[in-house]
C-alpha cells in the first residue's frame, strides 16, 4: 500500500468511527470539563487532571493543578509546588521544574520526593541516577583518589564539622577515603545533574485502563463517575452543546478538507520519497520523545547560535562541525548532518541513545534541529577536541607524544567507565560500534568523553547476541564477527575490541596499520608490540617518567586481552576496569590474539 492511500485511510477512519457512535450515552460528560489552560502556552489540561477551580468529577484526586501567574502549577504533597512545562497524555508524562532557582540547588534536590504523590520517576530504557552523598571531615581526602565522577564540598550544606561530596553511585566505593562515611544515596531524574540549578523532571502516572488506546486513537479520555469506568470521548465534545450535531456534519466537511488533502499530496509526491520517507520517520520519533531533555531549535535559531556558521571546527563524512554559543552563553559544537545515511535512522540513534544520559565520560546533546531535510546535533563544546590530534604525531615518531602517560592512563581509564555504562549503568544495554580516538573528546581538564552514537544499538542486557543485517564501525577498529559469524557471535564484546584497538594506537602513538612505516614487518603494530612482550623485550618507545614503561605495559597487556579474535575470550568492561587497576605483576600476557602475518593467507580459514 502506498503511502498517500495508508494516510488517506489514516484520516478517514475518525470520521467513520464519529458517525458510527454518536449514540453513546456519556455524550454529556464533558458538558463541564472542558479542556482549559492557564495560558495560550501553556499545557492542556484535561482528564485526568484538573483545575482546583472545576468540579471534583472532572479529574482523579492527586491530579489537581492550578494557575498561577499564567503558568501552571502542579502541587507535589512532600516537595510543594512545581511549574508544569508539558503533559503528554498519550505516553501519561509531566515534565516539570522547580518554582524558583535555588540558592543550593544540591539541597533542593535532595528535598524532591514523589512520596504520597500518583507520580513516579518516568519508566523508560534509561534509569534515573543514583547519587551517594558522603561527608568528610577532611577537606583534601580525595587528593591521590580515582574518582572520576565527584563533586564538592558542597559549600551550601557543609559544616564546620565535615564536608559533604556527591559521588555517582556508579563509582566502587571500596577506595573510600578513611575520613569519609556515607550518608545516603539519592535518586533523582535522569534529566538531572547535581550541578543544576533549578530542578526538572520527567514524571510518569498509571494510566486507568483502556486510556492509553483512547489516546491514540486521537480521543479523549474520561470517567464516568456513574459506573465507575472509563470512557472515550472524542475531542469536539469538549467544546459544549453543538458537538454532536458538529459530530453529523463533520464527516462531510471532513470530505471536502480530504480531498484537497489529496490534491496537495500528489502535488507533493512529485518530491523524492525517500526524502519524505525520512521526515516522516524523523518526525514521528521526536514526537514520540518530545519530552526529552534536549531542546528542539528551528533552523534560524541554529543560525544566531552559530553566526551563521562563521567558525568551522572541523568535517568529516557525516557534514561539518561548527563552534556556536548558546542564547545563554554556553559554548556548543554544532553538527550539521548533511550526508544522511540510514534514511535518518543515524540522526535517531544519536537523540534516542545520548538524549537522556548524563555520565561523565559520555558528551552531553544539548539540543537539535530538524526542519525539513536539515537536521544538527548540539553538543557541549570539548576546547581540547579529539584525543585523535594528541596521539598521532604528524612526524610519525612516539618522541613527539603530546600527552603524558599518566594522563594517557586516565584516558584510557576514564573511556573504559563510559563504555561500561553504556554496557551496564542502562535498562538496556547500548552499543557503541565506533569506539576509536576520533570520537573520543577532551574537555579543558582532559577527561574523555565519548561522543557519536550514529551506529549505536539498544538490546536487552538479558540478550548476549545482537542480530545486525551489515557491519558497522570504522575500518582498524571493527571486530572480526561483524565482517564473519565464523569469528563468533557479536555483542557487547565487539565494542571492546574497538576500546583495545583504540589503546593501542594511545600506546603506539600512530595507526595500528601505518603505510608510511618504514620495516614492514612492523607494519602491524598489535602483532609487533605482542611479540616484544612475548619476548621480555623493551617496547622502544619514549619515557620521561619513572612509572611510565610500566604504564604502556599494562595498557598493552590489557588492550592485548581486548583484541582476541574470539569474542569470548575478550574481558567485560567491569574487568577491563579492574585490569587498568591492577597491579602490573598481577596482569598475564594473553594467548596470540589474532592470526600471525606470517602465516599464509590460505591456512587462515
Amino acid at each position: 500500500m502506498s503511502p498517500v492511500l495508508s494516510l488517506i485511510l489514516f484520516l478517514l477512519f475518525p470520521y467513520t468511527e464519529a458517525k458510527t457512535s454518536e449514540g453513546n450515552n456519556d455524550t454529556n460528560i464533558y458538558e463541564f470539563c472542558q479542556p482549559t489552560t492557564c495560558s495560550t502556552k501553556g499545557p492542556n489540561i484535561r482528564f485526568p487532571f484538573r483545575l482546583k477551580t472545576q468540579t471534583i468529577s472532572c479529574g482523579l484526586e492527586g491530579f489537581e493543578l492550578s494557575c498561577l501567574n499564567n503558568k501552571t502549577v502542579l502541587h507535589l504533597p512532600s516537595s510543594g509546588d512545581y511549574y508544569v512545562q508539558d503533559i503528554s497524555y498519550l505516553h501519561s508524562r509531566i515534565t516539570i521544574m522547580d518554582v524558583h532557582e535555588s540558592t543550593c540547588p544540591l539541597k533542593t534536590i535532595l528535598s524532591f520526593s514523589l512520596t504520597n504523590s500518583k507520580f513516579s520517576f518516568i519508566p523508560s530504557i534509561y534509569y534515573s541516577q543514583n547519587f551517594t552523598i558522603v561527608n568528610c571531615s577532611e577537606k583534601d581526602a580525595w587528593i591521590g583518589t580515582d574518582f572520576y565522577e565527584l563533586i564538592g564540598p558542597i559549600d551550601c550544606i557543609s559544616s564546620e564539622k565535615f564536608f559533604v561530596y556527591v559521588i555517582s553511585a556508579h563509582e566502587s566505593m571500596e577506595m573510600l577515603p578513611s575520613s569519609c562515611t556515607i550518608s545516603q544515596t539519592v535518586e533523582i531524574s535522569a534529566e538531572m545533574t547535581p550541578n543544576d540549578a533549578i530542578l526538572r523532571a520527567t514524571l510518569g502516572w498509571e494510566a486507568l485502563g483502556g486510556c492509553h488506546h483512547c489516546e491514540k486513537s486521537g480521543h479523549y479520555c474520561g470517567y464516568n463517575v456513574t459506573s465507575s469506568s472509563t470512557i472515550c470521548v472524542k475531542q469536539n465534545r469538549g467544546l459544549g452543546p453543538l458537538s454532536i450535531s458538529l459530530i453529523s456534519t463533520g464527516t462531510s466537511i471532513g470530505g471536502i478538507v480530504l480531498f484537497a488533502l489529496v490534491i496537495f499530496l500528489i502535488y507533493k509526491s512529485r518530491e523524492s520519497e525517500k526524502e519524505k520517507e525520512t521526515q516522516l520517520k524523523v518526525e514521528k520519533f521526536l514526537e514520540d520523545y518530545r519530552t526529552v531533555n534536549p531542546t528542539r531549535y528551528t533552523y534560524k535559531e541554529l543560525k544566531k547560535i552559530t553566526s551563521k556558521f562563521k567558525h568551522r571546527l572541523g568535517q568529516g563524512g557525516y557534514g561539518s562541525v561548527f563552534r556556536g554559543k548558546l542564547f545563554n552563553g554556553i559554548p556548543v559544537a554544532v553538527k550539521m548532518l548533511e550526508h544522511l545515511k540510514g534514511n535518518g535512522q543515524e540522526f535517531i540513534n544519536e537523540v534516542a541513545t545520548i538524549g537522556r544520559i548524563h555520565h561523565f565520560h559520555i558528551v552531553r546533546l544539548l539540543g537539535f534541529c530538524s526542519e525539513g531535510n536539515r537536521r544538527a546535533l548540539i553538543y557541549e563544546f570539548m576546547p581540547n577536541g579529539s584525543l585523535e590530534k594528541f596521539i598521532f604525531s604528524k612526524t610519525n615518531s612516539s618522541s613527539h607524544r603530546q600527552l603524558s602517560w599518566e594522563k594517557l592512563r586516565k584516558i584510557a581509564f576514564g573511556v573504559a567507565r563510559g563504555v561500561e555504562y553504556l554496557h551496564q549503568g542502562c535498562s538496556q544495554r547500548i552499543l557503541h560500534f565506533d569506539i576509536k580516538p576520533h570520537n573520543i573528546l577532551l574537555d579543558h581538564n582532559f577527561q574523555p568523553k565519548i561522543s557519536d552514537f550514529g551506529l549505536a544499538k539498544l538490546c536487552s542486557k538479558d540478550i548476549s547476541i545482537v542480530s545486525l543485517t551489515a557491519a558497522r564501525g570504522t575500518a582498524g577498529y571493527i571486530a572480526p564477527e561483524l565482517f564473519s559469524r565464523n569469528f563468533g557471535e557479536v555483542s557487547y564484546k565487539s565494542d571492546v575490541y574497538s576500546y583495545g584497538m583504540m589503546l593501542l594506537e594511545m600506546v603506539g602513538c600512530r595507526k595500528n596499520k601505518d603505510p608510511a612505516v618504514e620495516i614492514q614487518s612492523q607494519i602491524y603494530f598489535p602483532e609487533w608490540i605482542y611479540n616484544r612482550m612475548r619476548q621480555g623485550q623493551e617496547l622502544c618507545l619514549e619515557f620521561e617518567e619513572d612509572g611510565d614503561e610500566g604504564i604502556a605495559r599494562k595498557l598493552a597487556i590489557v588492550a592485548l586481552w581486548c583484541i582476541q579474535w574470539n569474542p569470548t575470550e575478550r574481558p567485560s568492561m567491569p574487568i577491563v576496569l579492574q585490569m587498568l587497576e591492577a597491579d602490573l605483576q598481577s596482569l598475564e600476557i594473553p594467548p596470540m590474539p589474532f592470526v600471525s602475518s606470517d602465516v599464509e593467507t590460505g591456512a587462515i580459514n
